[in-house]
Order: C-alpha cells, then sequence, then structure tokens
C-alpha cells in the first residue's frame, strides 16, 4: 500500500504539471475504473485501457493521455463529486446535527461512487484535492453550526471532531463494502447511526452536566 501511495502522489504532481483534469473523456475514466476494479492501480495501462474503451492504444498516444493523467483524472472527479455532493446539505435548511448526518451519509455515497480507487489506496481523497482543499472542511462547519443551534454539544472540538468523523465513516465503509461485500444501505446505516448515536450521548451528557450545574449553584 505505501508504494501505492507514493506512485499517486507522483503521478498526480505530474499530471498537474502537464495540465490534465477532469475534463478527460467520461468513457475513457469509465474503463480506466473497470481496469482499475479487475487488477488495481498496478493493472492500469494504455493497452488495458483503451480495450477497454474499444478505442487503440495510438488513439489515446495521439491525444496526449497517459497512465499518470488518467490516475490524476480519476483523483480530480473524486473530489469534484464530493464537493457536489456537500454543497447542497451545507446551504441547507435544518439543524446543524441533521445536516450532519446527511453530509455523512452523502460522504458514503461519494465513497460508492468511487470505491476501485479508494480500495486501490487509502490516500485517495489526500490527493484528489490539490492545495488548499480540505475534505474535512464541510463536516466542521456543519459541526460549528450545530453548536451555535445547539443541537450538538457546545465542548465539542470541531476540527478535530470532523477529522475524526471524516475518517470513522470513510474507510470502514469503503472496507465494508468493498472488503466484506456489506449493502450501501447496511454499511451506511450501521456506521452514521453509530456515531450519531454517540454524538447524541455527548448533548444529553452535556445538558446532565449542565442542569446538575445550576441545581448546585440554587442549593
Amino acid at each position: 500500500m505505501c508504494s501505492i501511495n507514493v506512485a499517486i502522489q507522483s503521478m498526480t504532481r505530474c499530471a498537474v504539471s502537464l495540465g490534465f483534469d477532469a475534463a478527460m473523456d467520461q468513457k475513457l475514466l469509465d474503463a480506466t475504473v473497470a481496469v482499475l476494479a479487475e487488477g488495481g492501480l498496478e493493472a492500469i495501462s494504455l493497452d488495458r485501457v483503451a480495450e477497454q474503451a474499444g478505442i487503440s492504444r495510438v488513439t489515446l498516444w495521439r491525444q496526449g493521455v497517459t497512465r499518470e493523467s488518467l490516475i490524476a483524472a480519476l483523483l480530480a472527479r473524486l473530489a469534484s463529486d464530493y464537493r457536489d455532493a456537500l454543497w447542497p446539505i451545507l446551504t441547507a435548511e435544518g439543524s446543524g446535527r441533521e445536516r450532519l448526518r446527511q453530509a455523512l451519509e452523502a460522504l458514503c455515497a461519494v465513497a460508492d461512487r468511487h470505491l476501485p480507487l479508494l480500495l486501490a489506496s487509502d490516500t485517495a481523497f489526500h490527493q484528489s484535492g490539490g492545495p488548499g482543499f480540505n475534505f474535512n472542511e464541510p463536516i466542521e462547519r456543519l459541526l460549528r453550526d450545530g453548536i451555535a443551534d445547539r443541537s450538538l454539544p457546545p465542548e465539542t472540538e470541531p476540527r478535530e471532531l470532523a477529522n475524526v468523523l471524516f475518517n470513522a465513516v470513510c474507510w470502514p465503509y469503503v472496507h465494508l463494502r468493498g472488503r466484506h461485500g456489506w449493502a450501501p444501505e447496511r454499511a451506511r446505516e450501521q456506521l452514521v447511526g453509530l456515531l450519531m448515536r454517540g454524538i447524541g450521548t455527548a448533548v444529553r451528557s452535556a445538558g446532565r452536566a449542565t442542569a446538575e450545574r445550576s441545581t448546585g449553584a440554587e442549593e
């Protein structure tokens, strides 16, 4: 896994320097995903992708397509999908807690759409965002909204908890779906439900502590 992660970092830097992005032909990217699902990152080659896409390797060469640009385009597509999935939730009505659950469920849906890539490397999210892009930021924003509207405990440290929540949902979900064959609904409900119940326990504990302090002050 370590060597794969290093390779992804190198490929991303190379493809970005060459100007490749997610605008690449979707049929070609879907063919790359199919090859990735069959044999992992090591299996991706222009020959295999061209065969899967039903075109010649020479055509890819003439278009300036490389193995590195294909992988970089998959990473860019992952980042774009995540942004598109989370943005409506950030701007929607509802409590911070309600929208936090929606965001975690949306994260599961994004992971499903990019499952072969995420199974191939646990750094895919890190590599896909580019400089200045933080995948935890939307979740942190919702945590802050929840603290402000009191649907989440004020003792919560948003930045740290956002990091925990993202990783506690994304990678176990990918593992349960890809390695254990769990249905999407089962994996999503078990993981998101568990975490939201844990946050709910924190809310109740915070409420009891506040009530006890108030009672003590009255006495």
